[in-house]
């Protein structure tokens, strides 16, 4: 049996920034403390919520030695370390690897792009030169990259390749890698508004955006369907759908950032080239605050 790093939901974080657009460490901080004081199952830095693709090599060493630090073995550490350079990824996750993360959340590679054939070799170029399991990343909005079901088959022969965030939107693609695979190989939501609809189909839970502010609401509507309760994780899952949405009315992080702040927490802004939301878009995401007594 391969390990399952987590069950349930794992916070896709943000990274703060001050008004000068630095890591605001102290807030990082705060933020951790906060998702572990509400049941959140793991901390995902530098993933694409976290902005990882415009933090420095620096940075992005130690935002995640800095969180290792903070939450001190209490939950599971995911680091991002995926880069569209195989050599350059193995790089960032050996890094990870050295300040102590349980496991690695790999993107597939973007822009350049590749094959099928070319996902296994990456993936299997990774995962022999690490000690720790990785996570693939599946998002082809982002990244004009799709795993296909059959290639996952492949991936899950490595024994560090223990499952995947799955956020391509395509359930019936994911019943199929789940046929195919089994339950050996962890699927994770990559999608909050799916996350019953992919557990009833044998995922082990989500790597979510809505934690940022509901970890309590993120980490209960798998824990319920993991306790049997499965109209108690449905009933969350559609009461709490329009905020999902709107979550995503533009770019993400961008809007998760803008209700974080209009929330009062203080996370700064994104770093270019995302851009502040229009007025439009706000007065959208600030009612569906509202409506759950968010602001």
């Amino acid at each position: 049996m391969k390990q399952t790093v987590f069950t349930g939901a794992g916070v896709a974080i943000v990274t703060p920034f001050t008004a000068d657009n630095k890591i605001n460490y102290n807030k990082l901080a705060e933020l951790i403390e906060f998702q572990i004081a509400n049941q959140t199952d793991a901390i995902v830095i530098c993933g694409t919520t976290g902005e990882g693709s415009t933090l420095d090599h620096d940075e992005h060493s130690e935002a995640i030695r800095f969180t290792v630090e903070v939450v001190n073995k209490r939950i599971p550490v995911i680091a991002g370390t995926g880069s569209n350079d195989s050599a350059y990824a193995v790089k960032l996750s050996n890094e990870a690897e050295k300040a102590g993360v349980d496991a690695l959340l790999s993107v597939t590679p973007y822009y350049n792009k590749t094959s099928q054939r070319g996902l296994i070799a990456h993936y299997n170029f990774i995962a022999d030169r690490v000690s720790v399991p990785i996570i693939t990343y599946n998002v082809p909005s982002r990244t004009g990259v799709n795993i296909l079901p059959e290639t996952y088959v492949e991936l899950a022969k490595h024994p560090r390749i223990v499952g995947t965030k799955e956020a391509s939107g395509d359930i019936s693609a994911v019943a199929k890698t789940i046929a195919l695979c089994g339950e050996d190989f962890s699927v994770y939501s990559g999608n909050d508004d799916q996350v019953t609809a992919l557990m009833s189909l044998g995922g082990k839970g989500s790597i979510s955006v809505l934690s940022n502010i509901l970890p309590k609401v993120a980490h209960d509507i798998p824990a319920k369907f993991l306790a049997g309760d499965f109209k108690g994780s449905r009933n969350l899952q559609l009461e709490y759908l329009d905020l999902c949405n709107n979550l995503f009315v533009d770019v993400n992080p961008i809007p998760v950032k803008e209700a974080m702040n209009m929330m009062g927490m203080d996370v700064g802004p994104c770093r270019l080239p995302l851009l502040e939301m229009t007025e439009e878009a706000k007065a959208k995401l600030r009612a569906s605050l509202a409506k759950h007594g968010l602001v």
